[in-house]
């Protein structure tokens, strides 16, 4: 399996297309599509390979063990760049302002 095509099954299992892979990832669209002929640079490997949360490694094909990166996710609740969800729904507004004061210990 090539590097593509493990970025291209670990995205549908994900529920992510290629696009929405470089987006999160923060390369250019399309760009993915090279790699199926040369190499990508470390940055932007590194960069997919955490939106998708699964090591390097395993994305060159080192591993077949996909399981999570042992890299905690971690997001600033007050990042509004990011959506937030629950079950994989996006957390309304109002309800993320409810959870930041609660985490806030009441405090606005």
């Amino acid at each position: 399996m090539t590097l593509f095509d493990r970025i291209k099954t670990i995205s549908k299992e994900r529920g992510y297309s290629i696009a929405e892979v470089e987006r999160k990832a923060g390369i250019s669209t399309n760009y993915m599509y090279q790699w199926k002929k040369r190499n990508p640079s470390p940055k932007a490997l590194a960069s997919v390979a955490d939106v998708l949360n699964v090591s390097v490694d395993y994305l060159l094909g080192k591993t077949d063990d996909n399981s999570t990166s042992m890299k905690p996710k971690q997001v600033d609740i007050t990042d509004d760049d990011y959506i937030m969800t629950y079950q994989g729904k996006p957390i309304p507004p109002e309800d993320m302002e409810y959870i930041k004061r609660i985490l806030n210990g009441g405090k606005d």
